[in-house]
């Protein structure tokens, strides 16, 4: 599948984000994707998905508000098969439309051969996940994503709305609640990536990911908590 690039209008001044957080602030996950597609042309708007734990939740509102949304996913070649196949079965579910945002092969190539992901995790993160979505944000204005402020210190302190590198990321989930999400998966009887079965919580790349409460499996032994895509 693939998309064409659109023409992306002016950026929005640190006084649009600020009366964007005021307006969102108040609203819940699904209001938000609403107003997101009536305040915003949907042709700017790019939404990503890593295929995760639990991202049936958050796919499945976007499916049910704007069917016909392209979703992007950032295949690193290091996925877990049963990421891929959670992808395709979510895809089946929901109608998706999903294109696979890729590394170029010589640079990948290099981090398979020297282990990056075990030498220099940012740098394997940065040729295989952060740079080849550089390319694909140029064509968008606004970035939806589902990060949410429990996950990670750094998360904590974002609101709906930041302008970032010429990029205005919208987090409609930011202020979910693990209890929140749990409820909404288990009421649609949603289905959960394979791996959480066997106490995987958040679900990366299969050479750093281990078992372990939220993200306490990522980058075992390691400071790193970020794969650089939102910072």
């Amino acid at each position: 599948m693939s998309y064409q690039p659109q023409p992306v209008s002016p950026a929005l001044s640190v006084v649009d984000i600020q009366s964007l957080n005021e307006k969102y602030a108040p609203l819940n996950f699904e209001a938000r994707i609403r107003a997101l597609y009536e305040d915003f042309d949907p042709a700017q708007v790019m939404v990503t998905s890593s295929f995760a734990a639990t991202s049936a939740y958050f796919l499945h509102i976007i499916a049910r508000i704007r069917p016909e949304q392209t979703v992007f996913f950032i295949n690193t070649g290091y996925h877990f098969p049963e990421t891929l196949a959670y992808k395709d079965a979510l895809i089946e579910q929901y109608h998706l439309k999903v294109i696979d945002v890729t590394p170029e092969d010589w640079k990948h190539a290099f981090t398979a051969k020297e282990k990056t992901y075990s030498t220099d995790p940012d740098f394997c993160c940065s040729i295989n996940k952060v740079e080849p979505l550089e390319e694909v944000k140029k064509n968008f204005k606004i970035w939806v994503s589902s990060l949410m402020r429990w996950q990670t210190e750094h998360r904590a302190g974002l609101n709906v709305f930041e302008e970032r590198g010429g990029t205005i990321k919208f987090y409609p989930m930011i202020d979910v609640g693990k209890a929140e999400r749990d409820a909404y998966i288990r009421d649609h009887q949603l289905p959960l990536h394979p791996l959480v079965a066997h106490g995987y919580s958040s679900i990366g790349c299969s050479h750093c990911t281990k078992p372990g409460d939220d993200r306490g499996g990522r980058w075992v032994d390691t400071a790193k908590t970020e794969c650089g895509l939102h910072l």
